[in-house]
């Protein structure tokens, strides 16, 4: 039974645009966009709306940006919408208990991930990483504890042997948008399941430190990482006492005994560098103040064979 719903939407990212296009466009009525408030970026650190934020203003969709939703003001301005449901693609703030339970039908969640795996704040990243075969979207309805609610539609997709974290992120950013569309049409009917704690994984938040090869790593995990860390924070080495981000690779299996992070061959094929474990093919990278080139052409350049990435 399709019933036509009052939404609250909260998201801040790009990944939350596309189910926000999607909603609006369903036939529900959008309330208002909930949104964290404007940042400094770029050089300049000028403050910058978020992706919802601009796209809610394009739209004419009512914007609130509450700093916290443990204020009073904040969850009474939700409260006095009315809303049936309340939908959350990566907001970034934490939603108290009082307002999970303002909505009728609650908050419900849409999740980079197939939950319980890959509980927290890099699931796509993180799948990437670990070598995980799929991947999904998980719609959960919102409960105190962090990404533990009960699981309400779950919809899978591969991931490929070329996938970074941005062609991996836009495809579950779509794949969120038609799965929430489709969850709200039978809301009053949804059945639920409960997670299994036991076979929780957290998917930490990333940080620069994460993205700094180890080159006595596996060429297979060096490879996972250059995708996973794909468009931020980009896999990055040491070279000549400066940064080298490399942000394509791939794994070539052959014998070696040199040191891991020596260079042995630089060409047309690429830069590869010996791991703890085969070799890695350096593909596209970009030196420090520099933009991103094929590796071939940096070869071209530099003498390389012999030297060792740190």
């Amino acid at each position: 039974m399709t019933v036509n719903l009052r939404i609250a939407f909260a998201g801040t990212p790009d990944f939350a645009l596309p189910a926000l296009q999607a909603l609006r466009a369903s036939g529900h009525e959008i309330l208002g966009v909930w949104t964290q408030p404007d940042r400094p970026a770029g050089r300049g650190r000028n403050l910058r709306a978020s992706p919802i934020k601009q796209y809610a203003q394009a739209h004419s969709l009512p914007i609130y940006q509450p700093a916290t939703f443990r204020s009073g003001v904040a969850q009474n301005q939700l409260a006095a919408l009315r809303p049936d449901v309340m939908v959350v693609a990566a907001y970034g703030l934490l939603l108290p208990e009082a307002v999970l339970a303002i909505p009728r039908y609650g908050c419900i969640n849409i999740h980079a991930s197939l939950l319980p795996r890959w509980r927290g704040a890099a699931p796509i990243q993180r799948a990437i990483l670990a070598g995980d075969k799929e991947t999904g979207i998980t719609l959960m309805q919102m409960s105190k504890d962090l990404d533990c609610g009960d699981i309400l539609l779950v919809r899978k997709t591969a991931i490929h042997a070329d996938d970074t974290a941005q062609s991996l992120h836009d495809r579950l950013a779509s794949l969120g948008a038609k799965a929430i569309v489709d969850l709200l049409a039978v809301i009053p009917e949804v059945h639920r399941t409960v997670q299994r704690d036991a076979a929780a994984t957290y998917a930490a938040k990333l940080t620069r430190a994460d993205a700094r090869v180890d080159w006595t790593s596996s060429a297979v995990d060096i490879e996972r990482a250059v995708r996973a860390f794909n468009p931020w924070p980009v896999a990055h080495t040491r070279w000549r006492g400066d940064w080298l981000k490399i942000w394509n690779a791939q794994v070539v299996s052959v014998a070696v005994s040199e040191a891991p992070g020596t260079v042995i061959a630089a060409g047309r094929d690429g830069i590869d560098v010996v791991t703890g474990k085969a070799v890695l093919r350096i593909k596209q990278l970009q030196a420090a103040g520099r933009r991103r080139v094929a590796a071939t052409d940096f070869a071209h350049s530099h003498a390389l064979v012999g030297e060792r990435f740190s």
